[in-house]
């Protein structure tokens, strides 16, 4: 059978969505000059419930499910996400055909123009500042207890508007988010590792296509950024492990040294007073691997029971 010369993409409706989108859609057009790469956008149940904390609402695929649905109708060919949205487990039929070169994957402050001489560590007591990730307010509160956390939804531009218009003091958002929409000059301070490990997959953009789609998987090969995809895959492993969702206190930190992976991991108490932390170094052609093994690491100092308890709190 003859391959359609025009591919397909799906993509959600959000300006960093369509930036991420048409990037992709860029780069394949520039190695592919003889296909032709269309965007179909549409809103996912996350762009549209946007006064229920994310937690709440459940991760099942809360940013992806309708981009996945119109792959297996075939009304898309192939979908680009930020990898953090991207659910650990993908629906039959599906896989993660590409991974994309990783922006910076920090945690950034951005503060209100009265906090401009403040650093996170000297923000003063009761600075309300906005975050709707349970993985960054957990550990936040664990160092800067005296902080007011206060949910924050939205758009990128949605947030920082309520940011400057006063209804928040500082905001806790994705470097990778703010410089690939042309905002790096918000960026305040990006926090140290050490302080906040960022979630799995932030700042890389997964690709996800049919699994029985070779034409569609061929088309790839160009944009696929080796270092960036064994990083991803040990971090989505011991998301997976940890049978955890976006939605909970996990984070990560990885790092290429030759031909091994460290990869470190947290998983906190929603009040912040408990962190259970790991790293394992394995060979970096089997990154799953690490991924398992940190996440059993992890379970056997109780992560396992902080994230059943979170489970239950959130659901309540």
């Amino acid at each position: 059978m003859v391959a359609s010369s025009t591919v397909r993409i799906s993509s959600r409706k959000s300006q960093l969505a369509l930036v991420q989108t048409h990037w992709v859609q860029a780069e394949l057009s520039k190695a592919h000059p003889d296909r032709q790469f269309d965007v179909v956008t549409m809103s996912t149940q996350g762009d549209k419930i946007l006064d229920v904390a994310l937690a709440k609402i459940g991760d099942k695929g809360l940013f992806t499910k309708e981009l996945e649905v119109s792959m297996l109708t075939k009304e898309s060919d192939l979908a680009v996400h930020s990898l953090k949205d991207l659910p650990t487990h993908l629906p039959e039929g599906l896989i993660l055909g590409a991974v994309t070169e990783r922006e910076d994957p920090a945690d950034a402050l951005v503060v209100h123009e009265k906090l401009k001489d403040q650093t996170l560590a000297t923000l003063p007591a009761g600075t309300v500042v906005g975050t709707s990730s349970l993985r960054r307010l957990a550990q936040l509160r664990h160092y800067y207890p005296h902080l007011t956390f206060k949910d924050v939804r939205g758009n990128l531009n949605t947030r920082l508007q309520k940011l400057d218009s006063g209804e928040y003091d500082a905001l806790i958002l994705a470097a990778a988010g703010l410089r690939r929409l042309g905002m790096g000059d918000r960026v305040h301070e990006v926090i140290d590792g050490e302080i906040s490990l960022h979630a799995v997959g932030q700042g890389a953009l997964g690709i996800e296509c049919r699994a029985e789609d070779p034409d569609i998987l061929a088309l790839f090969t160009p944009i696929i950024h080796y270092p960036t995809t064994q990083r991803c895959l040990a971090e989505r492993a011991f998301l997976r492990e940890l049978e955890g969702g976006c939605q909970v206190p996990i984070g990560v930190n990885t790092s290429i040294n030759a031909d091994k992976l460290t990869l470190k991991g947290i998983v906190a108490s929603l009040d912040g007073k408990t962190l259970v932390k790991g790293e394992v170094t394995g060979d970096l052609t089997n990154p799953e691997a690490i991924g398992a093994e940190l996440a059993d690491d992890l379970k056997s100092k109780g992560a396992q029971d902080i994230l059943n308890k979170i489970f239950a709190e959130v659901r309540a």
